[in-house]
């Protein structure tokens, strides 16, 4: 973060050449220079590139505040926060303002009596970008003050009247002024508290307790909203909807890579090592596994098409597998943690309670996230492995030999089962292209690879597989 500038007086502000900027047109002016200089403009959102951003670029530069429509974990929190970035990293401020006031145009009455004592000599702080956003989630019992504001009764008891501005205490609204302020959910705020909000939308001013404060707020107002929630339940009222600008839809990901990639960007697998053991680490044939897994159960017909299946299954489901690996690795002494597919089955009970089933299927909730979870494994099987020759493996197998895996059993022990396996390279190198892992991780992304080979024999019927408990045997 670079470090606040020194200017600390009005003074100082007008002699720097300071511009005063509304918050949309600063928003604006700094996309424009990102689209200009070929910069990505929301960086880090996976998906939407040619889809949600340039709709959200368009509504930006035409100042409109915006609802983002998507079925949950679609990443409309994620892009919304994102927005953020687009703002002035540092903003000037009437020191001590509850609302923002900006120096050349203070409105509340606070700021304005302090520029008419102090003239120049008006003291000035700098906010940041990071504190001029908003959020709320919007639930039924939110109230007029939380958003717009109410009278503080430790002001009155000072001895003010109630008619004096300076009795409000003021809601998230106004105190992000000049800002980004976002609301979540918007269809579960009660029909009175969107009309508090149609003011704002409409006539960019507050009204608290029957007298009317006229604070010309400036500010890009997103909002949140599942698409079934904002047009069948009508719980948003109808000039409110109107009044946003832009309606944007958000959708899953289109394809599986981009699914992959952002199921990688957001699992949180990468935590600190400690001093005996490296970071976990899933091999990029378990990711495609788990993408392919999650854009299973969001097809199947046994889901609730209402519901939809967030990001957050996936993402959830690729965290699980790693903390298999982990477990594996502290009980059993593995110099690395390097997740198999035996780590796998975990994810179903991790994720049962996130999917919602159709009335007919309930009870069925393991037996059909198991089933999807076995035909991910096949596909990615067919996927990578297709046309390779496996047979030096099977034919260790005509020989009787058995090989036992399970979720405690270690990398080497899994591999001395098998010996010295031709073709062992080729295969790592088709299930894992971008190259091997190195030191201690690469014994256990061989165990890998193996398993998973010997994993998709068996749910091609070409190989048997007897499991009991927390082990399995593979065999002829």
């Amino acid at each position: 973060m670079v470090t606040a500038p020194t200017i600390s007086t009005l003074a100082e502000l007008r002699a720097s050449g300071h511009v005063h900027r509304g918050v949309k047109t600063e928003i604006r002016q700094n996309l424009l220079a990102r689209l200009r200089a070929g910069e990505e403009t929301l960086p880090g959102i996976v998906g939407f590139e040619d889809t949600v951003v340039p709709e959200m670029e368009r509504a930006l530069l035409a100042g409109h505040d915006v609802v983002l429509l998507g079925e949950r974990g679609q990443g409309k929190t994620r892009l919304i926060r994102t927005l953020v970035g687009l703002l002035d990293e540092w903003t000037p401020i009437v020191a001590g303002s509850e609302i923002n006031d900006h120096p050349y145009a203070p409105v509340s009455a606070y700021a304005k009596h302090l520029a008419a004592d102090l003239g120049d000599e008006l003291p000035i702080e700098w906010k940041h970008r990071s504190d001029r956003f908003g959020e709320k989630l919007a639930t039924p019992d939110t109230s007029v003050g939380d958003l717009i504001g109410d009278i503080d009764p430790i002001k009155v008891a000072e001895g003010r009247t109630l008619g004096d501005p300076e009795t409000v205490h003021y809601g998230l609204v106004p105190r992000t002024n000049r800002g980004i302020f976002a609301i979540n959910e918007l269809p579960d705020l009660a029909e009175r508290i969107q009309v508090a909000l149609l003011n704002v939308l409409e006539e960019r001013d507050i009204q608290v307790r029957g007298y009317q404060l006229r604070l010309p707020l400036d500010l890009l107002l997103v909002a949140s909203a599942n698409p079934e929630d904002y047009t069948n339940r009508g719980r948003i009222i109808t000039p409110l909807k109107d009044r946003f600008g832009a309606e944007v839809r958000t959708h899953y990901p289109l394809d599986l890579d981009t699914e992959m990639l952002l199921i990688a960007q957001e699992a949180a697998v990468l935590w600190d090592a400690d001093t005996d053991h490296a970071a976990p680490l899933v091999p990029t044939h378990l990711i495609e596994v788990v993408a392919r897994y999650t854009r299973a159960v969001r097809d199947a017909p046994q889901v609730d098409q209402r519901s939809g299946v967030s990001a957050r299954f996936a993402i959830a489901a690729l965290e699980t597998v790693a903390a298999s690996a982990v477990r594996r690795a502290a009980i059993t002494g593995e110099p690395a943690a390097v997740a198999r597919v035996v780590d796998l089955p975990t994810v179903v009970a991790a994720s049962r309670g996130k999917v919602e089933f159709d009335d007919a299927d309930q009870g069925r909730e393991f037996e059909v996230l198991a089933h999807l979870l076995r035909r991910a494994v096949a596909d990615t099987y067919r996927a990578r492995l297709a046309g390779l020759d496996l047979r030096p493996l099977q034919e260790k197998f005509g020989g009787g030999m058995l090989v036992e895996s399970g979720e405690l059993v270690s990398a080497d022990k899994l591999l001395a089962q098998v010996g010295a396996l031709p073709g062992l390279a080729e295969l790592m190198e088709r299930l894992e292209p971008s190259g091997a892992a190195e030191g201690p991780a690469a014994v256990g992304m061989a165990a890998a690879c193996l398993e998973f080979a010997l994993e998709g024999l068996h749910l091609n019927k070409r190989l048997a597989k007897e499991s009991s408990g927390d082990k399995s045997v593979y065999g002829q």
